[in-house]
């Protein structure tokens, strides 16, 4: 059954302040590799997308409220860096954070209406179930990169095995048939590459 509106609202903004307060508490203290899926791009667009995979109907509302899930949970994660570890309150409304805001703004929209595509039919719901795929394939891709640099080690491999392995796990629960999930890993791959470029892109504007 479809959640209503304000079901979604008051679920996007509860589910905000528990992804970024619980994010900083998993990145603390879980031990690694795990730990890396908590400072992990790939983990906050799945939680966008699986937010519209949740709301079912209405791609409107499924991006509205997977960018406000994202939005709140910058400086809900922050405000757990303050509360747990001493750090500045200040880092709340600094200009990093609100940069975080913008691309969680931007992530929001294409992962949670990608959510509501992959229950829907035709090339709409392939290439749905693809995008957050494509993100844990990316990011499995950058560390791979990094395993043969000497201040990461090959202790690395371990993320490029979890982040492939989620990736693949999104479209098999997600796919339906064999088919369709087949087609979404073949969709994934090059929009994983898109996606690592657009990054190194981004890397260079803002650093």
């Amino acid at each position: 059954m479809r959640p209503g509106d304000r079901t979604v609202a008051l679920a996007s903004v509860v589910g905000g302040f528990l992804l970024g307060f619980l994010d900083f508490c998993w990145i603390k203290w879980l031990p690694f590799p795990f730990a890396e899926l908590g400072n992990s791009t790939a983990t906050w667009a799945a939680a966008a997308f699986f937010f519209g995979y949740w709301v079912r109907s209405g791609w409107l509302r499924s991006a509205l409220g997977a960018t406000v899930l994202l939005v709140v949970a910058v400086p809900s994660y922050y405000l757990a860096a303050a509360l747990l570890q001493g750090d500045d309150l200040a880092v709340l409304w600094a200009p990093s954070s609100l940069v975080w805001m913008f691309f969680g703004v931007l992530a929001g929209v294409v992962f949670g209406t990608a959510g509501t595509w992959a229950r829907g039919t035709g090339w709409r719901q392939v290439v749905g179930v693809a995008l957050p795929a494509a993100v844990f394939f990316e990011e499995a891709a950058r560390f791979a990169g990094k395993a043969t640099d000497p201040d990461y080690g090959a202790g690395v491999w371990w993320n490029v095995v979890i982040d492939s392995a989620l990736g693949l796990l999104i479209v098999v629960l997600t796919g339906g048939s064999h088919r369709r999930r087949a087609l979404a890993v073949a969709v994934a791959v090059p929009l994983a590459g898109a996606i690592l470029v657009s990054f190194a892109l981004a890397g260079r504007i803002f650093s």
